[in-house]
């Protein structure tokens, strides 16, 4: 039987776990309220894991929960019974970058499998090795490596040993995410998932005898903005990404929108599947990567240096979501609720789990009562709206809102 690549999505909130089961992953990861490398996702407090663990099961989807913050000595103490509950509710795996949280996870989440976070800079076979003497089961790879690096580590790293690496999102300025710039800035540390990403900001000089004045760093009327990673987009090889021995690629993702985690997901989802058979990924699908919100993407260092995009650091954004479909009779009458206003007569666009995209004209708007309208307008106001077809819950309805 040929290897199966899984595929792991971002789970920042509820409503994004919902999106990333819907839209075909394998596995989720997410995080509690401590511990998880992204203070500012909406994640879960211990009655929302116990419950997204359950719904994940049910699907057949894995929990992977980050645990990979550097705790310091005050917090320590509290990883026993934070541990003990992950293991008590179901989690698949915990993602630890700390040898001393590695350590606890043996003793008080045994069942529970240890991946080795990418914050740990594996970077070559010997660590890999040494991680998986240590427990590990999964190795999470620095996002630095090249395709043939990671040819030599699955080739001489224990065969037992689990290889995940990234495949899509942000890419940080700094090895492997470990930054001190956002702590130094703003007091905000990276290293404990309350990154400030003033990698972002736009510089400029400033003389010392001349406060106020900025100089340019470069010459034109923008600044410089000397630090701003590419994105990361390796969906045009997944072959790649399979027949170098990989055991699961990752979305990067978890304080991104809902709409990012259902669209990269179900691209994902079909070039693994394309991948799997030996096929070509369908252009239909690759163009969706193309409509989530996203710098310059660039292969990250697969194929050598990814190089930077230092005229701006803003997002490219075509494409605004502005309803998701609850339900959806058969001769395709769906119920939605409202995401960003839109009127009778607009150009949209669906696409769904499994469901390719294709064009409407918004028609047949009416309220949960049936009386008609002209523009729905009320953020999450149910309505309803008539469809050229039945489409799947969790349908999204987007339009072009720049060329």
């Amino acid at each position: 039987m040929a290897k199966q690549l899984e595929l792991l999505s971002p789970a920042g909130d509820r409503e994004r776990l919902l999106m990333a089961v819907a839209y075909g992953a394998d596995a989720v990861y997410l995080a509690g309220n401590t511990f998880g490398m992204r203070a500012f996702a909406g994640n879960f407090d211990d009655e929302a894991l116990r419950s997204a663990v359950s719904f994940a099961a049910g699907h057949g989807v894995a929990v992977h929960v980050t645990v990979n913050t550097m705790p310091r000595n005050s917090e320590v103490e509290r990883l026993p019974d934070y541990l003990s509950f992950l293991q008590e509710i179901g989690v698949s795996a915990v993602i630890v970058a700390d040898v001393g949280t590695l350590s606890l996870a043996k003793r008080y989440a045994p069942k529970v499998a240890v991946h080795i976070s990418t914050q740990a800079s594996v970077v070559n076979y010997q660590s890999a090795r040494a991680w998986h003497e240590l427990g590990a089961q999964r190795v999470i790879l620095a996002r630095e490596l090249s395709m043939d690096e990671i040819a030599e580590i699955r080739a001489k790293a224990p065969a037992a040993l689990e290889l995940e690496s990234f495949a899509h999102g942000a890419m940080c300025v700094s090895y492997s995410g470990r930054c001190v710039l956002s702590n130094y800035m703003t007091g905000r540390d990276a290293n404990r998932g309350a990154c400030a990403q003033p990698c972002r900001y736009r510089y400029a000089l400033v003389e010392e005898q001349r406060p106020g004045e900025y100089f340019p760093v470069v010459e034109d009327d923008f600044g410089a903005y000397i630090f701003n990673s590419r994105d990361l987009c390796m969906i045009d090889h997944v072959k790649e990404l399979l027949d170098v021995g990989l055991d699961s690629i990752k979305l990067e993702g978890r304080a991104k929108s809902a709409y990012y985690t259902a669209i990269v997901t179900g691209a994902y989802r079909h070039a693994i599947d394309a991948a799997a058979a030996g096929e070509p990924l369908s252009p239909i699908w690759r163009n969706e990567v193309e409509k989530v919100s996203h710098r310059h993407y660039s292969t990250g260092f697969y194929y050598g240096q990814p190089g930077q995009f230092t005229e701006d650091a803003r997002y490219l954004r075509d494409w605004q979501v502005v309803a998701v479909v609850e339900r959806c009779t058969p001769d395709g009458l769906a119920t939605l609720t409202l995401r960003n206003k839109f009127s009778a007569g607009d150009l949209l666009e669906v696409v769904g789990p499994n469901v390719e995209p294709f064009p409407l004209t918004a028609e047949g708007l009416a309220d949960q009562w049936g009386a008609p309208l002209q523009e729905v307008r009320k953020p999450q106001m149910p309505f309803t709206m008539r469809l050229p077809r039945q489409v799947p819950p969790l349908s999204l309805l987007r339009r072009q809102v720049s060329g």
